[in-house]
């Protein structure tokens, strides 16, 4: 036999006389069962969540009565409507879809037993009737669950574009650079960036670049271009060198240098200069392997990062102990570690020389002995410092 697709055409009519004078008390019971039997919603202190359930359960019975011992469809397009806001408002609130399922679940249960025992207390009920209840009752609450997923899918694809439009707007001030501090900590916010800091820059092909933002998931927003795609990455433990090199093994990635948020248009373009000249191979392109030769181009924005790279041991030191260390820093690596050479061009005694030189080294360790580290100071300082030399008001050798 076929279910029928209004099983509660079968109800006796005697059903609802029974049930409509409890109706009042019956809600008020079933809403505080639901909401103790469902964990999710047990520990809610909240009156408008304790409105909310009794509407729906109120609405749900009322329509219930109302149906017995018709052919009308469960739920016309007003009933239909508070179950559909119901999921709706269970998906703003971040809450699953099992939670409400279970609600229901336990809502059916409850509603098959006090119509049979309202209808039990006019008189005896057969076993037919109890049948033709259970599935009715079944029935009805398929029809509800229907409705509240239907809302719950609903809100999640309006949430899903709304934060996808939010994630292209935040890019787009970055990338342009022109907003304001405000506005943009603001549009970072509505994201899920709560401090805004250092953005990595990723240049991609379109066809690869969503996939890459799913793997970095709420710490990554994409920009399609014309000819690619531009992927901004928050700087943290996800995006150091080992792991973007794990994430973008074997894509046409060109990895820009982590800038503050509000540089991340020069580090774009750093990428891109850097995609001009890089060749095709199994991994990411790094910039930060390319400043050097960026520099020697004659490209201010990699001398820039440059002198802040090399430069960053001394940013902490006051001003006038920083210059001494970065002029005596400079001649040393020009008169190749000559002390006699530097005291001379610094006009200071030997001793002082030497005690900069320690300092020196407590702050850079092991990169004054590297050539390449060497070079690309050489390369900061000379920008910085490339000026005439007059004598210091002093000479005490711990200054």
């Amino acid at each position: 036999m076929i279910p029928s697709v209004t099983p509660w055409r079968h109800l006796p009519v005697d059903l609802a006389t029974a049930m409509r004078p409890q109706l009042g008390t019956t809600v008020g019971a079933v809403a505080g069962a639901v909401t103790e039997a469902t964990p999710a919603f047990a520990g809610i202190s909240d009156a408008k969540f304790d409105r909310d359930v009794h509407t729906a359960v109120e609405v749900a019975l009322e329509r219930f009565v109302d149906l017995v011992g018709t052919d009308e469809p469960a739920l016309p397009p007003r009933f239909r409507a508070v179950f559909v806001a119901l999921g709706a408002a269970e998906a703003r609130e971040d809450r699953g879809p099992e939670v409400l399922l279970a609600a229901l679940r336990t809502a059916a249960r409850l509603l098959l037993r006090t119509a049979s025992e309202s209808l039990a207390g006019l008189r005896p009920v057969d076993t037919r009737e109890l049948i033709d209840l259970a599935d009715a009752v079944s029935a009805y609450v398929d029809e509800l669950t229907a409705a509240s997923t239907d809302g719950y899918a609903q809100q999640l694809r309006e949430q899903a574009g709304e934060g996808d439009r939010r994630r292209r707007h935040l890019a787009e001030l970055l990338l342009r650079g022109d907003g304001l501090a405000e506005a943009v900590e603001t549009a970072a916010t509505r994201v899920g960036w709560s401090d805004l800091g250092a953005v990595v820059p990723v240049l991609l092909p379109q066809d690869e670049a969503r996939d890459a933002r799913f793997r970095y998931g709420s710490d990554a927003l994409v920009a399609e271009r014309g000819r690619d795609a531009v992927l901004l990455l928050r700087a943290g433990a996800r995006t150091t060198r080992t792991r973007l090199v794990e994430v973008l093994a074997g894509r046409s990635a060109v990895v820009g240098p982590a800038l503050d948020w509000s540089r991340v248009p020069a580090a774009v373009r750093l990428a891109e200069l850097t995609a001009e000249t890089a060749g095709a191979g199994p991994g990411p392109v790094f910039v930060d392997d390319r400043l050097t030769a960026l520099t020697l181009r004659g490209e201010t924005g990699a001398l820039a990062v440059l002198t802040d790279r090399r430069l960053a041991p001394l940013a902490r030191l006051r001003p006038g102990q920083r210059d001494s260390l970065m002029s005596t820093l400079y001649a040393w690596l020009r008169h190749w570690g000559s002390r006699t050479e530097v005291a001379a061009e610094l006009f200071v005694h030997p001793q002082t020389v030497s005690y900069r030189l320690g300092r020196l080294r407590e702050l850079y360790g092991d990169a004054l002995d590297d050539p390449a580290a060497r070079f690309e100071l050489l390369l900061v300082l000379a920008r910085r410092l490339d000026h005439p030399v007059t004598p210091p008001p002093s000479r005490d050798p711990t200054s």
